[in-house]
């Protein structure tokens, strides 16, 4: 058989991104190992299972069909299978699927959307590990600490596919998400027990990858896209009590910061159709759900350039003081336009948004914030350092000044504005000085919310090549430390300010400390805790009520920490209507 028989696809299929990778590298082995080992190959592929899988697999597609194959990606139809694959065999048939998830929030988005595939394909979902024919890690390559992670749970799960009865059917385990893009070979070199890999761009190749696997074979399809969005997949929510929910817009990042792996995992940045994102949003609202964020690595730099018309020659609008690591963008719709159209869809449906970047805040998105009782008062602005040298090292294209030249104009455009940010302590040739000067700023800005972390050298970023990781760990851990210290005197601080004020609150469900009360999130994305007790209805005041999830009530703030503000509640109410209490 030709070794370029292994990897190609019909057009339907796609091309080489839905292809069974480790077939490749099986056809390479056989072509340098000696023939008493070639004969022992040979001598397997004459089992039942193999020599089936071989045979259709050779009669299928040539070299003509993959030039082909140059389409956009589409999900996987039953009806015309690959080749070497029978419809039936890309079926579930009702096997169980236990999914976990692991790190940022697009991986929740995207385990909601692997599982919506694998439901269509007639699969089960199970949420009892005992009972799972097939286990599916979405996972996190952001740090070494997130892969050890996966590593450690990994060999939990050995035991349990090694005590897998045989009256059952074989348990399948599959490592998605960046770790599977970012390691791919090492994984299934390392862990034979996984059966497959699916990189972010590849879930719809997931009934595919899983029908290889039953054949014996492991499979990988970890290629990235230019065009994938998955527009057309509406993701399942996993959790149906649940009062929001997270809408992808936009996939990827170009921002090549000098730290981060995310452009090497996810790939290029994309962006979904407006007109498919305003669909999501109308069904959640539909369906109950009164909140919704707005998800992706870059968000705010979000452009849909699908039609024609909007694709000008009008150049993206960057946050004053900020510039790229790649040439402006023009055309498409941007992301003010999107916020607009997708807070009209329900007024009483909060929106938030995140991930995104501080260069990509012009006035109109500030404006729209301000504007919009129901775009929540909160942003997220990734600082990362208070040291322009160190910014100037990370790639992150502004300087100390620049960024609190925009915290001073957002909190002028959006008065009570509530800030989040992340940051890196001890990253590549940072000093004392410049760690001192990340501790000014923090006491400077004063922020309600943040994620801090020491660094981790990630393999193919531009600081794993041109860097040294020189600041000792014991360092980076007593940086990170101080940080947190002060982080949580300042959000004190901030989050002071609130006593005595009323606040809008979305309930999300009783408080995991006390049975006796309740929690919810108020505009700022703080959580609020109060006690579940009888209330008045301001849309009928001759009625006493209790909270439920996806309720909006007033709090009237009492005390706070750092992180929670308490309170006790005084009504319940609508979004439009507490304007006139908050």
């Amino acid at each position: 058989m030709h070794p370029l028989q292994c990897v190609l696809q019909t057009q339907r299929w796609g091309p080489l991104a839905s292809v069974s990778w480790l077939l490749l590298r099986t056809c390479r082995a056989c072509s340098s190992i000696p023939s008493t080992a070639c004969a022992s190959v040979e001598r397997q592929q004459e089992d039942g299972i193999w020599k089936d899988f071989s045979s259709r697999l050779a009669s299928g597609p040539t070299f003509q069909h993959f030039l082909r194959a140059s389409a956009p990606q589409e999900e996987p139809d039953m009806e015309d299978p690959p080749p070497y694959l029978t419809v039936d065999e890309l079926l579930g048939k009702q096997r169980k699927v236990y999914l976990e998830t692991y790190g940022c929030q697009m991986n929740v988005n995207d385990t909601e959307i692997a599982w919506s595939i694998l439901q269509k394909s007639g699969y089960l979902r199970t949420r009892n590990l005992q009972e799972a024919d097939v286990i599916l890690l979405v996972t996190c390559s952001i740090r070494e600490k997130a892969e050890q992670t996966i590593w450690n749970r990994l060999h939990q799960l050995k035991a349990l596919k090694t005590k897998r009865l045989r009256s059952r059917v074989p348990l399948r385990i599959g490592i998605l998400g960046c770790m599977a893009e970012r390691l791919k070979e090492e994984i299934l070199n390392r862990e034979k027990m996984v059966d497959i890999l699916a990189g972010p761009d590849a879930y719809r190749d997931l009934p595919r990858l899983l029908a290889v696997a039953d054949s014996g074979q492991q499979a990988a399809n970890v290629l990235l896209s230019l065009d994938e969005t998955y527009a057309d997949v509406m993701p399942v929510q996993t959790s149906p009590s649940a009062t929001s929910a997270f809408v992808s817009i936009m996939r990827g990042c170009d921002n090549m910061c000098s730290y981060c792996i995310v452009p090497f995992t996810r790939g290029r940045e994309r962006s979904r159709p407006v007109a498919s994102i305003l669909e999501e949003v109308r069904k959640l609202s539909e369906q109950g759900l009164k909140e919704v964020t707005l998800l992706g690595q870059n968000v705010n730099s979000f452009r849909d350039s699908s039609e024609v018309q909007f694709n000008n020659a009008v150049s993206t609008n960057l946050s004053r003081g900020f510039s790229t690591n790649y040439k402006p963008k023009q055309g498409g719709l941007r992301f003010a336009h999107l916020l607009d159209q997708v807070s009209r869809v329900d007024p009483e449906m909060r929106i938030r948004f995140t991930s995104p970047h501080p260069k990509d805040f012009p006035d109109e998105v500030l404006q729209l914030i301000h504007e919009r009782d129901n775009i929540c008062k909160q942003i997220h602005l990734p600082a990362q350092s208070g040291s322009s040298r160190v910014l100037e090292a990370m790639r992150r294209g502004y300087s100390r000044e620049a960024y609190m030249e925009l915290i001073r104009h957002i909190r002028e455009s959006i008065p009570g504005v509530s800030l989040s940010s992340d940051f890196i302590a001890g990253f590549c040739g940072e000093t004392e000085e410049d760690h001192l000067q990340t501790v000014s700023l923090l006491r400077e800005v004063q922020y309600n919310m943040g994620f801090l972390f020491a660094y981790s050298m990630r393999q193919k970023t531009r600081a794993y090549h041109r860097l040294k990781d020189d600041v000792p760990e014991e360092v980076k851990l007593r940086r990170l430390e101080e940080l947190i210290t002060v982080f949580r005197e300042e959000a004190t601080k901030a989050n002071m300010t609130s006593v005595g004020c009323t606040q809008l609150v979305l309930v999300e469900g009783h408080s995991k400390r006390s049975a006796s009360d309740l929690c919810g999130r108020n505009d700022g994305n703080l959580k609020v805790i109060f006690p579940d007790v009888e209330m008045e209805d301001v849309n009928n005041s001759e009625v006493r009520v209790r909270a439920q999830p996806g309720d909006y009530v007033l709090v009237k703030i009492t005390s706070t920490s750092s992180q929670t503000l308490k309170g006790h509640v005084l009504c319940r109410t609508t979004l439009k209507d507490s304007s006139a209490y908050c």
